[in-house]
């Protein structure tokens, strides 16, 4: 059983700063691919970064130059920093974990972003 679990949304000011992590738990395999994705009210899922288990990092155009996205393999665990937020990068943030056995998704974080 994998579990995922997101931490780090919040509340901010455009322009502002947050940072996002995610800790996955259970059968994970070395070779994965771990992203960030986002769902705003009315919009369907959008992907925001992934990173593979070789740290090849895959960006949203809308994100990149503001996003960094970052694993901790021994930790298994995957962070999003977010500089220079827009409101428009106000969304659930949800964490997926991509492996051979399966694809798996974290219960999401709400990042507002005030303007």
């Amino acid at each position: 059983q994998v579990r995922l679990v997101e931490s780090g949304g919040g509340l901010v000011q455009a322009g502002g700063s947050l940072r996002l992590s995610c800790a996955a738990s259970g059968s994970i395999f070395s070779i994965n691919v771990m992203g960030w994705y986002r769902q705003a009210p009315g919009r369907q899922r959008e992907l925001v970064a992934t990173i593979t288990s070789g740290s090849s990092t895959n960006y949203a155009d809308s994100v990149k130059g503001r996003f960094t996205i970052s694993r901790d393999n021994a930790k298994s665990t995957v962070d999003l920093q977010m500089n220079s937020l827009k409101p428009e990068d106000t969304a659930v943030y949800y964490c997926r974990l991509i492996v051979r056995t399966g694809d798996y998704w974290g219960q999401g974080t709400q990042v507002t972003v005030s303007s």
